[in-house]
């Protein structure tokens, strides 16, 4: 065989097996290819691939349109929305989160917290979020007359984040204007009030140099307790606006607790006896330290006893106990009184609110007693809660942290 001639034939072999060798990798994944579309060798695998193909188009187009959607919802929403990705730099965001920011439509988009906001708090809220997967805040934009937002973050199942702000600017200023009217109101209000106390008392002294008649002191009687009553609601008024406002700081220093209630408990005993109620307390020895203001503190239990007491019936008696949990102090009132309807409970603590049993029981009282100790105990980072049965009594308690020496 001449060169040529075996040149040639071993062209063609090689060629051959290229051939062979596409043809059988061309067959492999043909097989290949029906396994994942699930088509037998009898079907139609140009249709399934079409099918796919037109499928993979449609779940495209459907997914446009729920981001168009969600957007358009995102919209409507009087609230601002803002995704951010795994940088916090901003993805998407609504009308009135642009509003808000007084940034112009589409302008948010790629920027960074301290770009999107121009303030640090708001910057560490989202970082804390970043870090502890959710955090919330109430940060100041636009400079000192700018709007008061209410910063939500949380982190997406899918990556990134949400964030949710609210303008709160037109609430803090109408409870603004509320504590202000309250804080005139309640110092307009005390010196005639305390002009009228005083002048009572003048006349129950007079009273008392002749034979008056038992109608005009029950009625001057009546007058006193009555004018002490408005002067307790005034007193009590302007203390929980102070307290609301923050204008009533809490000076914090290492408390023991178990002495604040022994102390509310030798203050009250006279006021229980006269009362026909046995106070007594079950407070260990041993320190219950807590970081917070005693004077304070000694208000809330000082509340909390008062109130026991009052709804006591005669010959009963009001508990006072204190111990030491795992990393607070509890401290309970518990009494033997008509208890607090369920219904009620929710609402024992809210301003004015009171149940209609003590209504009906003509007992005194503003209202603002438990929210005052409410506002105490949180202002200490604590929490306050009521046991009750109707009938069968109620359990007052409050937690504060304990002191950390570590």
């Amino acid at each position: 065989m001449t060169l040529p001639v075996f040149v040639f034939v071993a062209a063609l072999v090689v060629a051959i097996g290229i051939s062979v060798a596409l043809a059988i990798g061309r067959g492999a994944a043909l097989a290949n290819l029906r396994e994942i579309l699930g088509v037998g060798a009898e079907g139609d695998l140009e249709a399934a691939a079409r099918a796919v193909v037109d499928g993979r188009t449609a779940a495209a187009w459907q997914a446009q349109q729920r981001a168009a959607d969600l957007a358009n919802l995102a919209d409507l929403i009087a609230v601002g929305i803002l995704r951010l990705d795994e940088e916090l730099r901003v993805v998407l965001a609504n009308h009135a989160a642009h509003a808000f920011l007084e940034r112009a439509p589409g302008e948010l988009p790629g920027l960074s917290p301290m770009e999107a906001f121009a303030d640090h708090e708001a910057e560490a809220i989202l970082l804390s979020a970043r870090e502890r997967l959710a955090a919330s805040g109430e940060v100041l934009v636009g400079g000192p007359d700018g709007r008061r937002l209410v910063v939500r973050a949380r982190r997406s199942p899918a990556g990134g984040f949400w964030v949710v702000l609210e303008d709160v600017t037109e609430l803090r200023r109408l409870q603004r204007i509320r504590s202000e009217f309250i804080d005139n109101l309640s110092h307009e209000l005390r010196t005639p009030l305390a002009n009228v106390r005083l002048l009572t008392e003048a006349l129950t002294r007079d009273l008392e140099a002749f034979d008056a008649p038992d109608r005009v002191r029950d009625r001057v009687a009546k007058l006193d307790v009555e004018s002490g009553h408005l002067v307790q609601m005034v007193n009590e008024l302007l203390d929980l606006s102070r307290i609301e406002s923050g204008a009533s700081q809490l000076y914090l220093d290492v408390v023991d607790l178990g002495e604040v209630a022994r102390a509310a408990a030798d203050r009250l005993r006279l006021f229980a006896e006269r009362q026909g109620v046995r106070l007594e307390s079950d407070v260990p020895e041993q320190p219950l330290l807590v970081k917070g203001d005693a004077e304070r503190l000694g208000q809330v239990l000082a509340n909390l006893v008062h109130n026991a007491v009052k709804f006591s019936p005669t010959g009963q008696s009001v508990v006072i106990r204190a111990e030491r949990g795992a990393d607070e102090v509890v401290v309970t009132v518990a009494d033997h009184g008509p208890g607090v309807p369920r219904a009620d409970q929710a609402r024992i603590f809210e301003r004015f609110y009171k149940v209609d049993r003590a209504r009906v029981r003509g007992q005194g009282g503003t209202g603002l007693g438990l929210a005052i100790a409410r506002n105490i105990v949180e202002g200490h980072g604590g929490r306050i809660w009521v046991q009750s049965e109707e009938g069968s009594g109620s359990t007052f308690s409050f937690a504060i942290p304990a002191a950390d020496f570590a």
